[in-house]
């Protein structure tokens, strides 16, 4: 598709995968030693395994980790001709993504007992706040929620919650509000249009990333990208396996197309990122050509060159 777009991009391929046996600490330094050179890039799924196998933090959590890309942004949007209960949704997940529950510290202190720990620091919950008011400042949002549970945990999402309450200080004009994550759930589905920016910790993140998706059509058109002070990768919103879908040519490409157009428009090169997000949502809106998540039956393949022909009427011909 870049291709068929001419894209001015030259990329430096790596293969990284933990359930096909193409994952080794020396791929991992490659890719990220890639990635720090080129300091922009567009990944897949990297799948993680369910078992343990002698190491807590899967590649994707140390990946996230040793270039420090400590903002997930994941914006959920409606897709224009594709129904769902709510329609013109428009709403920005932001997660701290390098500590809280995902800190990979877990170990049984006695038989039968497992300690899994919880990582709150002022210093990240401090920097992701600010991030998500500088975000909202920039592109013209006007609320921030912070999403906790400082009710039962008083101490590690209460530090959270006071360090956002302490950002929201700074910039007075940006509404902003608390919700415990229980009840952002029950609201999301509920009504999700009083929501715009919502920042929060690892992994209500992650949880309501997912829950967010299912709103607008599923984890298959739903884009992210993830941040640090040096680094932006693009990827999918939604943390979906799709071990069902590997090799069969049914998965929805609409996340990571629409993940390429973001990259393209942070690299600056605007005209070739509108033109394959137009392209998307042209044959998303047409609705003739539609993928299995989203009740067609079209491959992965026919999704792709309807986009192409969208892209150049005559291509190919």
């Amino acid at each position: 598709l870049l291709q068929a777009a001419s894209v001015p991009v030259v990329f430096d391929e790596h293969h990284l995968s933990e359930v096909q046996n193409m994952a080794s600490e020396e791929k991992l330094d490659e890719v990220i030693d890639s990635m720090k050179e080129s300091k922009v890039a567009l990944i897949g799924k990297i799948h993680t395994p369910m078992e343990y196998k002698g190491e807590l933090a899967s590649y994707d959590m140390r990946l996230r980790r040793k270039l420090d890309l400590f903002a997930n942004v994941v914006h959920v949007k409606s897709l224009s001709g594709y129904q769902t209960r709510h329609n013109n949704l428009d709403l920005v997940i932001i997660r701290e993504q390098t500590e809280g529950e995902y800190s990979a510290l877990e170990h049984e202190s006695v038989k039968g007992v497992i300690e899994c720990l919880k990582i709150i620091t002022r210093a990240k919950s401090q920097r992701i706040a600010k991030f998500a008011f500088d975000y909202a400042t920039k592109k013209g949002r006007s609320k921030v929620t912070a999403v906790h549970k400082a009710n039962i945990m008083k101490l590690g999402d209460g530090l959270f919650l006071r360090c956002c309450e302490e950002v929201a200080e700074l910039y007075p004009k940006i509404k902003f509000d608390t919700m415990i994550i229980d009840n952002c759930c029950m609201q999301l589905v509920q009504n999700p249009y009083q929501f715009d920016v919502l920042v929060m910790p690892n992994l209500y993140g992650n949880i309501v990333d997912n829950l967010a998706a299912g709103l607008v059509g599923g984890a298959g058109v739903v884009p992210g990208e993830s941040y640090s002070a040096e680094y932006a990768v693009f990827e999918m919103g939604a943390r979906h396996p799709f071990a069902q879908a590997v090799g069969r040519n049914i998965a929805n490409p609409t996340a990571m197309l629409l993940s390429a157009s973001n990259m393209l428009r942070h690299l600056n090169l605007e005209f070739h990122a509108n033109l394959i997000s137009d392209a998307v949502k042209k044959v998303i809106k047409g609705g003739k050509v539609r993928t299995r998540d989203l009740g067609g039956y079209s491959t992965t393949s026919d999704f792709v060159k309807s986009v192409i022909d969208s892209l150049h009427p005559h291509y190919g011909a």
